[in-house]
């Protein structure tokens, strides 16, 4: 038949398949399945389909593309879809012009797709957020509305300003322009075999995207009314149908696992391939392994599939911490060029890039702005000539600290040989861009040096679409709305980072001396900095008494008050399981000291529990005391602390904060106590391992074998992310809804293998 023809030709299997038998628990999927395939390029093609009757198609390439269609049955519910073919058939065109995958569907009967959405990934994420997959088939899929005031602002001007306008954009008239906002159906029959063919250019018509629905005439007949195909098997039965998508989108460089792992690594991967008494082990290893070759790319590391396969410089920077115990030594290159690159001109990291049909978006908002501003139409048109411009996004904080952290552990290593490293900073103005980096953090610490006071700290932007001068963005890595508790200054940016950049600061001073290299340094606080070392010095120990703002201390009946007052706002259930553990394990005898998560706009801590301290065991070699100290609060049982038998330890605890922050968590779950984070599972594991290195004690085995005890029992240790239900007085783990399946720092459990293993704790 015509599917088995069409895939006949360079034929791959799926690289990852999830839920996958014997790794997975198919029911924490709740009817979602998704393969990921390597491209004839080498870059990341996923598929996936949701118990709603979604298909997404994430091609992550270096526009983030996505094809994303809905199928229901005659009934008009969700189709009931399974894979109609064992792989997918990749194909470049001979000139390499375009690039092809193409798989098989098939439903228990008739079907009727639509929805068609073709272009950006982020504009199927936000299709997904709306809920928009319970619209009418024939509805328009996603509405942008920058675009629309776009073309009604071309619409409105005279005839030759207008031209002009159009023929940026490849176009003769307003109505040409605006047929771009929607796919192109057409239906073509052959003696054997049918095509629907779903075409839609970019807005700006530079790229274009090509979705085929492939049939065979001899078993199905297909229709097409409007934006909505029907497929109907007349003898009845099961009807199959193959999707080929297309792409003249440009392809990333991707790494192979030789160029990313290093060769203790490969030598410990190779013994447990070799070990067949845990061919379970050997299986999960070899799949974070292909993760990890998916998402990294000469270009950059992306973040995760299938929702952030882009450049997120926070997620890079904090693996390449992480995996410095497993990587190639040269690999950091990639992560510090690609932060170097996206640079602002004041030396600001780039927190996220707006590629393809998202920039498009950004740009045509910004081109609107300009447009209704008056007297700009030439700025607006410059603007109009590259609207598929990649755009930044600068709010975040933590990540322009961690850039000094990770380029002074890569120039410190001895094993990357000094050329290489003069070599790297001599390319495409690195030197100069770290720099500027670096005179940033000096201009950010130089307040809180001079006068070392909570609210001389780093701040978080304020939020200028609340009506609260006392609003703050949550601008680390709980960025989400209630991430930090509406905090303003971070323990993990102010304790942790701030310091350790100011260090920094101080290596790449002496590397540079080293390697010969003579940087122009900003005038300012970075070049008094470079010139007095002692004033350094003192910038260093002033910042690493930043912790002493943020500290907690509760008495006993503190606590049971406070505690008590948590639990009896919960909904019922809630609350007898969890005064159940609270009689099980029993009340705090001692004073309860743990880090506040932030400190208001006034410089008062938020007393809000949290994993966030352990991440100084990862930059620094702590002892016995203080390790314990610092993740103390991590191990004691939830609600007093953080930890949770059979599910691991939640990333935050607001018992002891106000019913305001309470509500506002349970409002966003993002970073709520009900969550418990992959990436904060690795930081405490790598960190406790390198502990327990350095100082053995069975305080610190202990810790480690609690956690893994508890995460394997969840059956989500690998996830993304992961929260619970309570059942029938039973805690129940559950996939996060919005999880990724492949996620660069949960593919950081490569390295805590590595150490685990390394210091015999596994």
């Amino acid at each position: 038949m015509l599917l088995a023809l069409a895939l006949a030709r360079d034929t791959v299997p799926p690289y990852l398949a999830f839920p996958e038998p014997g790794l997975d628990d198919p029911a924490a999927y709740e009817g979602y399945q998704t393969r990921v395939y390597q491209d004839a390029s080498g870059n990341a093609f996923q598929v996936y389909t949701k118990s709603t009757g979604r298909v997404v198609n994430l091609w992550a390439d270096a526009a983030n593309e996505s094809v994303g269609f809905s199928v229901r049955d005659s009934s008009g519910k969700p189709a009931e879809l399974a894979w109609g073919s064992s792989g997918a058939a990749v194909e470049r065109s001979p000139a390499g012009r375009t690039r092809s995958v193409a798989y098989g569907l098939e439903a228990p009967s008739m079907v009727r797709i639509g929805l068609f959405l073709l272009g950006s990934m982020r504009v199927e994420r936000d299709f997904g957020y709306g809920e928009r997959d319970s619209l009418p088939l024939d509805a328009p899929a996603f509405t942008q509305h920058e675009l629309l005031e776009l073309i009604e602002h071309i619409a409105k001007l005279k005839g030759a300003e207008r031209a002009r306008h159009l023929a940026l954009l490849g176009v003769k008239s307003v109505e040409e322009l605006r047929a771009r906002l929607s796919p192109q159906i057409t239906l073509q029959r052959g003696d054997t075999g049918w095509t629907v063919a779903i075409h839609q250019p970019s807005f700006d018509g530079k790229t274009h995207l090509w979705l085929s629905l492939q049939g065979d005439t001899r078993e199905t007949v297909p229709a097409v009314s409007g934006y909505v195909v029907t497929i109907r098997r007349p003898a009845g039965g099961a009807v199959r149908w193959s999707v080929r998508v297309t792409t003249d989108a440009a392809a990333l460089t991707p790494l192979t696992r030789k160029e990313i792992f290093n060769d203790d690594f490969d030598t410990f991967a190779a013994r447990v391939r070799a070990d067949t008494a845990h061919r379970l082990r050997w299986r999960r290893l070899e799949r974070e392994i292909r993760g990890a070759e998916l998402l990294s790319y000469r270009e950059k590391l992306m973040a995760g599939l299938p929702n952030f396969a882009t450049y997120f410089g926070r997620d890079m920077l904090m693996t390449a911490l992480l995996m410095q115990p497993v990587w190639a030594p040269a690999m950091p290159e990639h992560v510090i060029a690609s932060a170097l690159r996206k640079l602002s001109p004041d030396g600001d990291v780039s927190h996220e890039e707006a590629l393809g049909g998202q920039a498009i978006r950004e740009n045509a908002a910004e081109y609107n702005r300009l447009m209704a501003g008056g007297g700009q139409v030439a700025r607006a048109r410059a603007v109009l000539g590259d609207l598929q411009a990649t755009r930044e996004n600068y709010i975040m904080v933590d990540d322009d600290f961690q850039l000094p952290v990770v380029a002074a552990r890569y120039l410190a290593d001895p094993r990357v040989p000094a050329d290489r490293k003069r070599a790297f900073l001599r390319e495409g103005h690195r030197l100069d861009r770290l720099m500027a980096n670096l005179a940033l953090v000096a201009r950010r610490t130089a307040p809180y040096a001079r006068e070392p006071v909570a609210t001389n700290l780093v701040s978080f932007p304020r939020a200028s679409d609340r009506g609260s001068r006392d609003h703050w963005i949550s601008a680390s890595w709980r960025d989400s709305g209630v991430g930090y508790g509406g905090g303003r200054f971070a323990l993990d940016v102010n304790a942790i980072w701030a310091p350790h950049a100011l260090e920094g600061i101080a290596t790449i001073l002496d590397a540079l001396k080293e390697l010969g290299l003579k940087p122009a340094i900003p005038a300012g606080p970075l070049a008094t900095l470079a010139r007095d070392r002692a004033a350094l010095e003192r910038a260093v120990a002033a910042w690493k008494g930043a912790e002493r703002h943020f500290r907690v201390s509760l008495a006993p009946d503190e606590v049971a008050k406070r505690l008590a007052a948590r639990l009896a706002w919960l909904p019922a259930a809630e609350r007898e399981y969890w005064e159940g553990v609270l009689r099980r394990e029993g009340a705090a005898r001692d004073t309860l000291r743990f880090l506040a998560l932030s400190l208001d706009g006034a410089g008062r801590p938020i007393p809000i529990v949290s994993t966030d301290p352990a991440m100084a065991l990862l930059l620094d070699s702590l002892g016995r005391d203080r390790t314990l100290e610092l993740v103390g609060p991590t191990l004691l049982p939830y609600p007093l602390g953080l930890f949770v038998d059979d599910l691991g330890p939640v990333t935050a605890n607001d018992a002891y904060a106000g019913r305001d922050v309470w509500e506002a968590f349970r409002r966003d779950a993002y970073h709520s106590p009900t969550v418990v984070w992959g990436r904060d599972v690795n930081v405490l594991l790598a960190g406790l391992a390198r502990a327990t290195f350095r100082i053995p004690h069975s305080a610190l085995s202990d810790a480690v074998d609690r956690i893994l005890t508890a995460v394997d029992r969840s059956g989500l240790r690998h996830a993304e992310l992961w929260s619970y239900t309570i059942d029938h007085g039973r805690l129940v783990p559950s996939r996060y809804g919005t999880s990724s399946d492949v996620q660069l720092w949960s593919l950081t459990d490569l390295a805590v293998q590595y150490l685990l293993n390394l210091h015999d704790l596994h």
